[in-house]
């Protein structure tokens, strides 16, 4: 009974720690969606700056820029400090970690594939190869440098 409470338990927390992860990269993905979103990151891979400095370049509100910080702190790309009246955000790698991670797998998937296919192709290269020399041959009538 207790092997059988215990198994159960691992399986449900095993479960429930697969969920999180999907659903942080869920969000992160979510985050990353938005061209804004993009060029926050971007700007914030340079180094730490100021809600301000992050929101000048953009032909938006502070607000607006405010609630992209908020998606992308809540999907953990970012972390916003306090330094006097300043709230320097700041880039967090955790989550891109887990997107990098998550497209190394597909990224093998496909190259494998991609291998197999181009070994495909190269067989049917060779095919086709040999069949146009065996058409010539036979339109010579199997004779090589017959001259007229």
């Amino acid at each position: 009974f207790v092997y059988l409470t215990l198994r159960l338990f691992n399986r449900v927390v095993h479960n429930a720690m697969q969920t999180r992860a999907a659903d942080r990269l869920s969000a992160t993905f979510a985050a990353l969606a938005d061209p804004t979103r993009r060029a926050i990151l971007a700007r914030l891979a340079l180094g730490e700056t100021s809600v301000s400095k992050l929101a000048a370049p953009f032909a938006m509100s502070m607000p607006a820029v405010s609630k992209h910080l908020k998606v992308l702190e809540r999907a953990g790309l970012i972390t916003r400090g306090r330094d006097a009246q300043m709230r320097p955000c700041r880039i967090e790698a955790g989550p891109l970690i887990g997107v990098d991670d998550w497209l190394t797998e597909y990224r093998k998937l496909w190259e494998e594939r991609l291998d197999r296919l181009d070994d495909y192709l190269q067989v049917l290269k060779a095919q086709g190869s040999a069949a146009v020399t065996n058409t010539k041959a036979s339109k010579n009538g199997g004779k090589r440098g017959r001259n007229k």
